[in-house]
């Protein structure tokens, strides 16, 4: 779906005119009329705003044209409805929410990541801990947010 399918989408399935949507995103009724029909899309600012208005990822209103990986852990983001929020409840689409939410990461180190992911992974060829762990930790040291630590 194109973002002027997603936008016309979401507004009708709230009931909402053209003309209250403009005032809720602070744009006139001519410019959501023009993002409907493709003319134009929504900049940044007003993106930010629609995300929050309809409660889904700036990813989702584009039409999901980029594969988001959570940079902690690797788990792909296919649904708003594993992406991590910010203490504002606006969507942070670097992590799933089992590793950040509300301003905080769960795991303070990859070490604590890795120790977990042990635990609760299953292990059906029966590999020594030590070649998971090595091979754990070599896919998350290729993630944004390890490479930072």
């Amino acid at each position: 779906m194109e973002i002027k399918d997603i936008l016309r989408s979401l507004r009708e399935q709230r009931q909402m005119t053209q003309d209250q949507l403009a005032q809720q995103v602070l744009v006139t009724r001519q410019a959501v009329s023009r993002w409907e029909t493709g003319e134009t899309q929504p900049n940044t600012d007003t993106l930010k705003l629609l995300s929050r208005l309809f409660d889904v990822s700036i990813n989702t209103l584009l039409g999901s044209p980029r594969q988001l990986v959570c940079q902690c852990c690797g788990m792909p983001l296919t649904e708003d409805s594993v992406i991590s929020r910010e203490e504002d409840n606006s969507f942070n689409e670097a992590y799933c929410k089992w590793c950040y939410a509300d301003g905080k990461f769960a795991y303070a180190s990859m070490d604590a990541l890795v120790d977990f992911l042990l635990a609760h992974m299953p292990n059906p060829d029966q590999q020594p801990e030590a070649e998971r762990r090595a091979m754990l930790e070599g896919g998350l040291s290729q993630l944004r947010h390890w490479q930072k630590h």
